[in-house]
């Protein structure tokens, strides 16, 4: 019988496993899993410090800010002082990142889709469902326990 960490181990895997042909057949970019992830979260926040982010992605400052680097040289991303506290650094998608992130989530909309098609309406309304249930609770465990699992 599978357990519930079996279960969540396959699904990263699998799931992962659709991320990693991003590039050509995505967004016709370079653009890693992390860097993929960086560009949502920056879009999701409004005016997000690169700490925020940071924590958000559970990266260490040292690798997030090489990570920002990278996408700030590709005219992705720019990062501003924050007005208020001027060792802050704000966040920002530029048009160019904007746009990479639009394909992204058309690609990924369409992978879902995909995935979806498998399923029942019933079924899928279940999926999304549970899954709101399930990072909602993620999110509870974290500010409760700290770390859930070893991201090393």
């Amino acid at each position: 019988m599978e357990s519930v960490r079996e279960k969540l181990q396959i699904f990263v895997r699998r799931f992962g496993l659709l991320n990693a042909a991003c590039c050509d057949e995505c967004c016709g970019e370079q653009v890693t899993m992390a860097q993929s992830h960086i560009l949502f979260e920056i879009r999701r926040k409004v005016a997000p410090s690169m700490q925020q982010i940071a924590e958000e992605l559970g990266m260490d400052v040292t690798t997030f800010s090489r990570q920002v680097k990278g996408l700030e040289g590709r005219g992705l991303v720019v990062r501003t002082v924050s007005p208020g506290d001027r060792r802050v650094s704000i966040l920002g998608l530029t048009a160019a990142g904007a746009d990479v992130l639009a394909r992204i989530d058309t690609y990924m909309a369409g992978r879902i889709e995909d995935i979806f098609s498998f399923m029942t309406p019933f079924e899928r309304k279940t999926v999304i469902r549970s899954l709101g249930l399930l990072n909602e609770a993620v999110a509870k465990a974290g500010e409760q326990k700290g770390v859930i699992a070893c991201r090393n």
